[in-house]
């Protein structure tokens, strides 16, 4: 029997509540085994932001999922180097572990994106996409997508390095041990 797991991709930039709520409700709802959180190196379609390394995202993760033995980072995208391609690494996913059936996690708006996918015929035939509802954005697609309803959170990344830089209370938005280290470390002031 393959072993389902879901990839829930991102720049992780921080990661917040939002996050956790989608992989765990997915995890659940579709039936996984686990969720891989898979940070990108550098996401194709945005800017890189240099005051915060990698390394500082990847323990703000580790802080975020600790605790759920069903979660865990996946590292393939940081161990190679340039834009970080969804068919790229679904490809050396699935030739390195043949006995896992992988479901990509995307937002709506990701799912609005797809069409701009790179290789996104090819990717669909390597992986299932379950897309979930996020505000303001349409889950309509002519891609093959499962819809799995979760709780609408419109928390985003931006919006909580926004609120940092001004100064505002992001308390509750992220898990506390991120919280504490957004402060420790002054991260996006």
């Amino acid at each position: 029997m393959k072993k389902k797991v879901g990839l829930l991709g991102g720049t992780f930039n921080p990661p917040h509540m939002g996050h956790l709520v989608i992989a765990e409700q997915v995890l659940k709802k579709a039936g996984l085994d686990e969720v891989r959180f898979l940070p990108n190196h550098v996401p194709p379609h945005k800017q890189a932001d240099e005051s915060v390394s990698v390394e500082q995202r990847v323990f703000m993760l580790q802080q975020a999922i600790k605790g759920n033995p069903c979660f865990s980072i996946e590292r393939i995208e940081l161990e190679r180097e340039g834009a970080s391609y969804t068919y790229d690494t679904i490809k050396l996913l699935t030739e390195r572990e043949e006995n896992t059936d992988f479901s990509f996690i995307i937002g709506g708006d990701m799912i609005e994106y797809l069409p701009k996918w790179y290789r996104i015929e090819d990717l669909q035939r390597m992986v299932k996409f379950i897309g979930v509802n996020r505000p303001s954005y349409s889950r309509e697609t002519s891609f093959d997508v499962q819809l799995i309803d979760v709780p609408s959170i419109d928390i985003s990344s931006s919006y909580i390095r926004n609120t940092v830089k001004k100064g505002q209370s992001v308390r509750y938005l992220v898990p506390d041990e991120v919280y504490r280290f957004i402060k420790e470390e002054k991260l996006y002031e």
